[in-house]
This record gives structure tokens, C-alpha cells and sequence, in this order.
């Protein structure tokens, strides 16, 4: 956006604004967070810090702008609530869906929270970065981001007086990015301005067994992603207690039976089925067309250490013409056919990729 089109939508964004300002405390706040917002739609650099945000707004200081963000005793949860009320009169539809990613944002230097030297997709490689986690939230009626956390590694956690020196708060403790991805899940629930029960991730949240039981506990429907090498059972499999052999402790932990089928890995599954077993579906329209894969969905059993566990569905999905095959998993409600409600057009597949691709550019700090 440049000055032009700002100035054309001025109006809009000072209504939009002042739902917000009196959230930010001194009048001194509520006029800088307003150059701020005026500053992250029309600066055009890639690094939006202050310094660089500063440059874009006439009257705005670098310095003004970080004690902002830094100083000011503004407190986050109130504003986050504030933008799903007003994000929730506007998208809320019952069938909402709601979107676990992150991102990872390159940094320089060792102060800014949380940066250190991990996975960082924007860099497809490690390397120096911060990383986000987010919420968004899709429906019928449009899709935004609703809700953040910012992850703290351990070499952050455990050096309280690196993060005492940053100044991050002494409460916050050592949470895994599904855990952040959870406590927002919970957060939005409890709010009450964005229905839904659909929750969808890639396989860093799918590959985490707990949170795959909470979500299932906590009543919501997921999608998940799981790596290749996910182990589940194709079929119901008997598990026994072995017999006592009259030495040492009687067996007490039930294993599988000496003629049970051993879990595979959910790309054996896939490698295993015949081209019929394969059914074209759109999910989604893109900027080259609609977006169509080949799906299976196959009812499994997860596999927990070596034996059976619940019972949900395996959705594979591959691209049309390619060898590779993306894996997913469905954990659907009783009566959910398995591939309609999360592979179709509309769906949170769908969905998710539209997500994706309006990913924010902008850092968490």
C-alpha cells in the first residue's frame, strides 16, 4: 500500500482504530499506536522495526515507536480479545475453521526474544530467527489472523537472567509451540466471539500425540498432517498379556499378540494402495486454478508404543501426476464421512491453504 491508497481508506482506518485505542491506556499510546498501524501498511522494506516504520510517518520517532511496544504498560490479551469480537461480527459462521501454523522470522544479534539458531521456513534451512505462533481463523465469510504467541526456545527458558534482561515476564515458562497452539485454542473458546469446531495444522502439531488427545478430549474435529513415518494399524489388532514364565515379575503391560500384524508406517499404507483406490477432489480455488489432489481415507488405529490406540482416520492426499504423497490425519465425530468434511472444496484443507497463502509478512517483534 502506498501513501495514496492510505489516504483513500483514511476514514476506514481511523474507525477501525479507535475500537482499539482506549486498550493502549495515555493519549501519548493510543496516537502512537496509531502511527504504528499507518506505518506497517505503507512502509516497504522486508526488516518492519521501528527505526524503518518511523521513517514512513511524519511525526513518529524510532524511539516513541519501540517504548510502544516495549515499555508502555499495555497489556496484549485485551486487545486480542477486542479483534475477535470485532473480527467475529464480520466472519463468524458456526461451521468455522480454525488454522495452527507458524513462521519464523530471521533476525541478526542475540537480544530480540526468543531468537536463536532453529528451523526457520523462510530460510528454508536453520538458521538465527525468532519463531511465531498463530491463530487464524476461516469461514464462508473471509479468513484473518486472530491471535499470536511468540516461542521461546530453551536456551531462552532456561537462562532466567537472559530473559530477565529482555524483559520477559518471570510467569512466562517453558511451552512447547503446540502447547502455544492449545492455550490459543482455549483462549478463542472461551471468548466466544468465533464459533467453530474444526482445528487444522501441518505436522508440527500433528506429529505431537498430546496435543492430538487434548484436542480430541477438549471436543474439537482436527486435520492434522502427521509425518510419513507415523506408525498406525490397518486393521483391529489383539493385544494380550504375555504369561508368567514362574520367574521374576508377573507381566502386567499387555503387548501385541504372536500373531498380530505390526503397525505400519502411514507411507507403506500409501504405497501400498492400487491406483483405483485413488479419487480426485478441489479443494480449493487458486491463482493458477482450482486446486485438485487425489485423496484415500482409510480408518486406522494410531499406534502408542507398539500396540493399538484409538481409532481415527488416515487421509492421504498426493498431487495429481507426482510420486510423493502429503500424509494427513482425520480425527472425524461419529458419522463424518471421512473424506467430504476434510478434503472437499470448502473444506479445512481448502481453507488452510488460503491461509497460507495470505501469510503475513511481518515479524513477531
Amino acid at each position: 500500500m502506498d501513501q495514496g491508497e492510505l489516504d483513500r481508506v483514511a476514514a476506514s482506518l481511523a474507525a477501525f482504530h479507535a475500537q482499539f485505542a482506549p486498550l493502549f491506556g495515555r493519549k501519548e499510546a493510543q496516537r502512537r499506536s496509531e502511527q504504528y498501524v499507518r506505518g506497517l501498511l505503507v512502509q516497504q522494506t522486508d526488516r518492519r522495526n521501528a527505526e524503518n516504520v518511523a521513517e514512513t510517518i511524519e511525526g513518529a520517532t524510532p524511539r516513541a515507536l519501540q517504548r510502544l511496544l516495549t515499555e508502555a504498560p499495555w497489556p496484549t490479551e485485551p486487545v486480542i480479545d477486542r479483534l475477535q469480537a470485532y473480527l467475529g461480527a464480520r466472519l463468524n459462521t458456526p461451521e468455522g475453521i480454525f488454522v495452527l501454523d507458524e513462521s519464523g522470522f530471521p533476525k541478526q544479534g542475540k537480544k530480540s526474544v526468543g531468537v536463536t539458531r532453529q528451523y526457520c521456513g523462510a530460510l528454508g534451512k536453520v538458521g538465527n530467527c525468532q519463531l511465531g505462533v498463530f491463530l487464524a481463523y476461516v469461514s464462508t465469510r473471509g479468513h484473518a489472523l486472530v491471535d499470536k504467541r511468540l516461542y521461546l526456545p530453551p536456551p531462552w527458558t532456561d537462562d532466567p537472567a537472559r530473559c530477565r534482561a529482555a524483559g520477559v515476564p518471570e510467569q512466562v515458562g517453558s511451552q512447547s509451540t503446540a502447547d502455544l497452539g492449545r492455550a490459543m485454542l482455549r483462549q478463542a473458546r472461551a471468548a466466544g466471539h468465533l464459533q467453530g469446531h474444526w482445528v487444522t495444522g501441518d505436522d508440527a502439531y500433528g506429529k505431537v500425540p498430546t496435543l492430538r488427545d487434548a484436542l480430541d478430549a477438549e471436543g474439537w474435529t482436527y486435520v492434522l498432517d502427521v509425518p510419513q513415518t507415523t506408525p498406525v494399524f490397518t486393521q483391529p489388532t489383539e493385544v494380550v498379556v504375555p504369561p508368567w514364565s514362574g520367574r521374576g515379575r508377573k507381566p502386567t503391560t499387555p503387548r501385541l499378540a504372536p500373531d498380530a500384524a505390526p503397525p505400519q508406517s502411514v507411507q507403506a499404507v500409501a504405497d501400498g494402495l492400487p491406483v483405483t483406490a485413488w479419487h480426485a477432489l478441489t479443494v480449493a480455488e487458486g491463482a493458477q486454478g482450482p486446486r485438485t489432489y487425489q485423496f484415500v481415507a482409510l480408518r486406522v488405529w494410531e499406534s502408542r508404543d507398539g500396540r493399538p490406540g484409538r481409532a481415527c482416520w488416515l487421509l492421504l492426499r498426493r498431487n495429481l501426476g507426482w510420486e510423493r504423497t502429503a500424509l494427513l490425519s482425520l480425527q472425524c465425530a461419529a458419522g463424518y464421512p471421512a473424506a467430504h468434511p476434510g478434503s472437499g472444496r470448502g473444506g479445512p484443507l481448502g481453507h488452510r491453504d488460503r491461509v497460507r497463502d495470505g501469510q503475513r509478512r511481518d515479524g513477531p517483534g
